[in-house]
């Protein structure tokens, strides 16, 4: 059943739950099947499914693995979620039906976070993967100084969420826990942002001497002071370093000339030529197709979702024919399979405009194709799978600025990211 109609059979009781009544007491109940056995009605189950759909329907900003279990006389909710909303709704939903449930979901962030809701990034680029453990597949990386959402401890990884929205674990050296009133001191103190795409902080204010930590493009520290050429700067957990004045910049001078150009946006995208592709990797270290137009937009002072998939859902859609002259540099090229009768559109790759017919994006390393046959660097197997192009600069769909305070969260929470 697809969505769609899935929603119809249902509405009987959303309205039901909306209205906070009981006009559909009378639909069937849970149905004994034998001694200690029972089915779950489908309407529960498509009442579950909608609320999902409704409230997390990209598990990668937000969690509702929630199911509902039979039980002698009623159901049993049983998982895990981040959506306190999401629950309520559900348990709502078999009140307004009379349906008797044991609630065992268990709302996230509880009591296994210890109180540490917040936490900063405390390497130059975080590994954040799709499950615990150092073989898990890399989802995404956050940069040095990156304020983070604690969502759950489990087994020395921490669950955490990252300004674009995006969930991942991350084990316990890649961020220092800070209370909210120390997350609120780090973004009100003067701060710097290294601005060159790879380099080392050092122990001492003199080049040649022990390095405290590599450093990569978009990292964040508190400032201490500056003296001959030289920020002295302080880690979230306390160490301190110099990093040469000639290769960062005070992050609120930083964000003040920051203007997001064609021209920009080109200049960053061209400084990253041959940086390697790393699945799920964020940072000059190695970049992902999304990763890369990322980091080139990041750099340029705004906050692009995390996926392929995502991030065409940002922005405002120039082209969907091939017509490559509608096109401005920093514009995103979107590919894929397209849309089918039977099946959904399917993005998998992302590129940016760089203008004169070529485009410039992470496929094996960063580099620069052409759409026009003529040209040398002719990619025939992406102009096949070539689906539409959006532009970013001038749209706030789907984009956030770093100067609007985006790295930072409101009310608990960062902005929620596109989805697709």
């Amino acid at each position: 059943m697809n969505v769609l109609a899935m929603r119809r059979s249902i509405l009987p009781v959303l309205l039901a739950v909306w209205a906070g009544g009981c006009a559909a007491a009378q639909l069937e109940r849970p149905e004994v099947a034998g001694p200690g056995a029972a089915t779950v009605p489908a309407w529960v189950k498509d009442t579950l499914a909608a609320i999902r759909q409704d409230w997390a329907p990209d598990r990668r900003v937000a969690r509702f693995d929630v199911e509902v279990e039979a039980a002698a006389g009623g159901v049993v909710l049983k998982g895990e979620t981040d959506q306190p909303w999401a629950a309520d709704r559900l348990r709502r939903a078999l009140e307004a039906l009379d349906v008797a449930y044991v609630d065992s979901i268990r709302l996230l962030p509880d009591a296994a976070v210890r109180g540490e809701r917040w936490a900063l990034v405390n390497l130059s680029a975080a590994n954040l993967r799709v499950t615990r453990g150092h073989g898990a597949e890399l989802a995404t990386q956050a940069l040095l100084g990156t304020p983070v959402r604690v969502v759950d401890h489990q087994g020395g990884w921490t669950l955490v969420q990252v300004p674009d929205g995006y969930l991942a674990w991350v084990d316990g050296g890649g961020i220092h826990p800070v209370s909210e009133a120390e997350l609120e001191a780090h973004r009100a103190a003067e701060k710097v942002i290294y601005l060159k795409l790879e380099g080392v902080a050092l122990s001492e204010p003199r080049a040649g001497s022990a390095p405290v930590s590599d450093l990569v493009a978009g990292d964040i520290l508190v400032l201490e002071s500056e003296a001959d050429g030289w920020y002295r700067v302080r880690y979230p957990d306390g160490r301190t370093a110099y990093v040469p004045v000639a290769e960062a910049a005070r992050y609120d001078d930083w964000l003040a000339g920051l203007r997001a150009t064609e021209s920009s946006l080109v200049e960053t995208a061209l400084s990253m030529l041959g940086r390697p592709y790393l699945w799920g990797g964020t940072s000059p270290k190695g970049m992902d197709c999304s990763g890369f137009t990322k980091t080139v937009y990041l750099l340029n002072g705004l906050i692009l979702p995390r996926d392929a998939s995502q991030q065409a859902q940002a922005g405002e859609r120039v082209d969907s024919t091939g017509d490559f002259a509608r096109l401005r540099p920093g514009d995103l090229l979107f590919f894929g399979r397209a849309a089918t009768d039977s099946t959904p559109e399917r993005v998998v790759h992302v590129a940016m405009w760089i203008g004169g017919g070529r485009f410039i994006h992470s496929s094996g390393r960063v580099q620069i194709n052409s759409m026009d046959p003529a040209d040398p660097l002719y990619d025939e197997y992406e102009r096949g799978r070539y689906l539409r192009a959006s532009r970013i600069l001038g749209s706030q769909v789907g984009v956030q600025s770093l100067a609007a305070g985006a790295l930072y969260p409101v009310d608990g929470r960062f902005a929620p990211a596109a989805t697709a």
